[in-house]
């Protein structure tokens, strides 16, 4: 049996997005209801026979586009919706072959791609009307989602809670004496006023000799004023919550950005880079880093790989803080004698500290 909702998404462009969604959406449906990842295929099975499997029992395909969908490249430069072996492509061309309703989740600001920027297989993918998930209406945007997804499926049921009953027996006022009863009362009433009253002025008499026969009291001096300490504010803190040393969690080759050594307070912040070449880290160098907002930005140079030394690249580093991680955001630009080409990449890092 499978699940109803597919998430298909590309790690290298939005995998924080579909990791949040699906987190969303397995509150709102239930965890047998979402399916997310293909990983977990064991060894030796046909990864294409399994995501045919998957995307066959699902009622509904999301699939997250970020600003680089369409144009991420593999290690070899090729674009990799071109591969034949790209799961993304796969997905969402068997989602189209079964006439499952696929929806684009757009993330990042990103646009639809037109039909003649996709493969044959998934031009139609471009037709498909899409939502839109934004940082700032995150949580709206997800239940307007969330909505829409119930017309495909039913949430798993809440538990019902059971009405409270009163265990305790309601009291009733006694009934009303008869007339006679009330005559006595009335009489035995008045009897009580006449002693209450005589007590009260007893009372009132006693207390009138003990304060004209008491001796005075001496008297008391005034405290003194208690001193005021004023105790001065804390100055605010100028640390930035970008400063830290933060890693990529999972190891990639291809000089990619590996981590990142954020120094300074305040505006003035400093990024020191370091990608990864083979087995060996490659220092990218130290850049003073601009601030807009939350968001700060650097721009590297990183050193020519092995193999194309003709090849210059300048990588744009820009970083927010997202929860406890940070979300890296690198768009590189390649030089060669054929001409430049660009490539945008999207990572979320954690604390290395």
């Amino acid at each position: 049996m499978g699940n109803a909702i597919f998430i298909s998404y590309r790690r290298d462009d939005t995998e924080g997005e579909a990791g949040r969604l699906f987190d969303d959406l397995t509150r709102a449906f239930g965890t047998d209801n979402v399916f997310m990842d293909v990983a977990g295929i064991r060894p030796g099975v046909d990864f294409r026979t399994a995501i045919e499997d998957n995307v066959a029992h699902c009622v509904v395909l999301l699939a997250i586009v970020g600003p680089s969908w369409v144009s991420i490249e593999d290690a070899t430069g090729q674009r990799r919706l071109d591969n034949p072996n790209d799961f993304v492509a796969l997905e969402i061309a068997s989602a189209l072959k079964r006439e499952v309703p696929v929806i684009p989740v757009l993330v990042h600001g990103a646009n639809m791609p037109s039909h003649d920027q996709l493969p044959v297989a998934i031009e139609n993918f471009s037709y498909r009307n899409s939502v839109e998930l934004s940082h700032a209406r995150w949580n709206s945007d997800v239940q307007l989602l969330v909505e829409a997804l119930k017309a495909y499926v039913t949430p798993e049921p809440t538990t019902v809670q059971e009405p409270v009953h009163a265990t305790v027996p309601v009291q009733l006022p006694a009934p009303h004496p008869p007339a006679e009863a009330a005559t006595s009362a009335g009489k035995g009433s008045a009897r009580s006023l006449i002693i209450a009253a005589v007590v009260v002025v007893l009372l009132a008499i006693a207390v009138g000799l003990y304060f004209f026969l008491r001796p005075e009291p001496a008297p008391t001096p005034a405290p003194s004023p208690t001193p005021t300490v004023v105790v001065p504010a804390p100055a605010p803190s100028t640390v930035s919550p970008l400063v830290g040393t933060w890693k990529e969690p999972d190891h990639r080759s291809g000089n990619s950005l590996g981590m990142l050594v954020i120094s300074g307070s305040g505006n003035n912040l400093t990024m020191h880079a370091f990608g990864v070449c083979q087995t060996n880290a490659c220092d990218w160098g130290e850049q003073s880093a601009t601030l807009d907002g939350q968001t700060a930005t650097a721009t590297f140079t990183p050193p020519a790989q092995s193999g194309k030394p003709d090849t210059a690249r300048s990588a744009v580093v820009s970083v927010q803080r997202t929860g406890s991680n940070l979300d890296v955001t690198v768009q590189n630009t390649f030089k060669d004698s054929s001409g430049s080409r660009n490539n945008q990449v999207h990572r979320v890092f954690v604390s290395a500290q």
